[in-house]
């Protein structure tokens, strides 16, 4: 018998002509996060980026929140830390981490020597989120709003110069890290982020919610003071 004709082409695995273009909201959320990129790019400060980013109309959290919460703590600190997005007392006050994970979170620092309001950058902690608007409910932040929402927090860590980033829960860590592992698995090793190194650990809510992990975010911040104590 002669060789077989060859199977006619499966037009569902091999659709003619191009692929279809994207939905308006998919569009939408790519110029967005285009539009971020590029104003954070050209911010120069601190300052030019905490306006950049209260005037970002691309995350429809900024119509939902009370406050752009931006940062605290001294922009010249060795450590930046690195949350997930205000809560219900952050969005009131205008500041990270003033609630009651906020309240742990300076207890846990200073047990290691440093605050947030400590004038020398060698003992002081400058601290930001992920996003700078509260999401509804405090639910998760949403891939989309961390989407539009991380040149920003780059250009933030550029423009601090950090010599340590210390980041705080599952938010933090596979925005940066662009890793789906979980904060368990992430915390307590150190990772490279933009140059520098970055340590994942659990978010103090994380803590209140489960006092057993304290043991092992004790080990990290003991982590953190041996690299910042080890010579340059």
């Amino acid at each position: 018998a002669g060789p077989r004709p060859a199977p006619a082409p499966d037009a569902r695995a091999h659709p003619a002509g191009p692929p279809p273009a994207p939905g308006p909201a998919a569009a939408g959320q790519t110029d967005a996060v285009q539009d971020a990129r590029a104003i954070a790019a050209a911010c120069a400060t601190l300052a030019e980026l905490r306006e950049a980013i209260a005037a970002f109309d691309g995350c429809a959290l900024k119509h939902s929140a009370r406050s752009c919460v931006f940062a605290d703590g001294n922009p010249a600190a060795r450590v930046m830390v690195i949350g997930e997005a205000p809560g219900r007392e952050e969005d009131r006050l205008g500041k990270p981490f003033v609630g009651r994970s906020g309240q742990l979170l300076d207890r846990m620092l200073a047990a290691i020597g440093l605050s947030r309001d400590h004038p020398d950058p060698a003992r002081a902690v400058y601290i930001t989120n992920v996003l700078p608007w509260r999401p509804p409910e405090n639910r998760e932040p949403a891939s989309d709003e961390i989407a539009m929402m991380k040149a920003f927090l780059t250009r933030h860590i550029a423009l601090a110069d950090p010599d340590i980033l210390l980041l705080m829960g599952r938010s933090a860590a596979a925005t940066l890290l662009d890793s789906t592992a979980g904060i368990t698995r992430l915390r307590g090793s150190w990772h490279m982020v933009l140059g520098r190194p970055a340590l994942p650990t659990f978010h103090p809510a994380a803590l209140l919610r489960n006092p057993a992990l304290k043991r092992v975010a004790w080990a990290d911040l003991l982590a953190l003071q041996a690299r910042l104590e080890a010579p340059r």
